[in-house]
């Protein structure tokens, strides 16, 4: 990323350019980009193309102002933090569902190094999670806002990442490429056993430390002490203004579940 690109980055997150990589700056990056870009699936029914390379990831959240799922999130951020003097592995991840992890490559998350030597799990693509970057050198509970995490590792040299006690996802060691995920994020968003092909969603934290959440034509918004507020859109054109007004994502149509097979 050019210094143009950046600045746009830090801009669309509304940050300033940290003095130096440490891990405060990370700490503070983390939380804004997740309260200022959407965890969304929307290209996914908009019958859009996803491309992983640094260049369209970063247009499409900082030039298209948009979100995205895990692959974009976390594979955008990667640049700005490694353009902002961060150490940064792309790692490979799988979701666990009924109890057992998913497919290889099922998720992208980071290892971030900063420049003290201190290493982080940095995900900002993983929805409801934690607010903050989680410390990769403490194996036991680690309490933030988003709730009490648990870094547990496996006979085969993996962690799994434990949220509130339940196993989240199960984190591989080894750097992969941008690359080396897509034919994890061609089966996500085409695969109708994947989660994404049967649900809209498009979901941020809030300032306040809660989240407000589109699911299809219901609007949640959750409070940081478990309350919760739904409203059905029923109006015409209500869809489109909340993802304007609460996502600040302006699109010409509104995204229609899929009912034939994706691209």
């Amino acid at each position: 990323m050019d210094e143009a690109a950046v600045a746009a980055y830090l801009e669309r997150i509304g940050a300033r350019r940290p003095p130096g990589a440490t891990a405060e700056a990370l700490r503070d990056l983390h939380r804004r980009h997740l309260t200022a870009v959407p965890f969304e699936n929307l290209s996914i029914h908009l019958r859009e193309e996803i491309v992983l390379t640094d260049e369209a990831l970063v247009t499409k959240i900082v030039g298209v102002r948009r979100g995205g799922f895990c692959y974009e999130l976390n594979g955008a951020f990667a640049a700005l933090l490694e353009a902002l003097g961060y150490r940064v592995a792309r790692l490979g991840a799988r979701v666990f569902s009924g109890g057992r992890p998913g497919i290889p490559y099922d998720h992208l998350a980071l290892r971030v190094e900063a420049e003290d030597g201190s290493l982080w799990l940095a995900d900002v693509g993983f929805g409801k999670h934690s607010h903050h970057p989680l410390d990769l050198t403490e194996i036991g509970e680690q309490h933030e806002p988003g709730g009490t995490f648990h870094l547990v590792p496996t006979a085969e040299g993996d962690l799994d990442v434990l949220h509130g006690g339940g196993p989240q996802y199960r984190l591989e060691q080894r750097a992969r490429e941008l690359g080396d995920f897509e034919a994890g994020c061609w089966y996500n968003r085409t695969s109708p056993r994947s989660h994404f092909t049967r649900s809209l969603v498009c979901s941020r934290l809030t300032e306040e430390g809660g989240r407000v959440t589109l699911g299809g034509r219901t609007l949640v918004f959750s409070a940081p002490n478990g309350e919760r507020e739904e409203r059905n859109l029923t109006g015409r054109g209500d869809v489109l203004a909340a993802y304007r007004d609460h996502f600040g994502i302006v699109l010409d149509r509104e995204p229609l579940l899929l009912t034939g097979s994706p691209p």
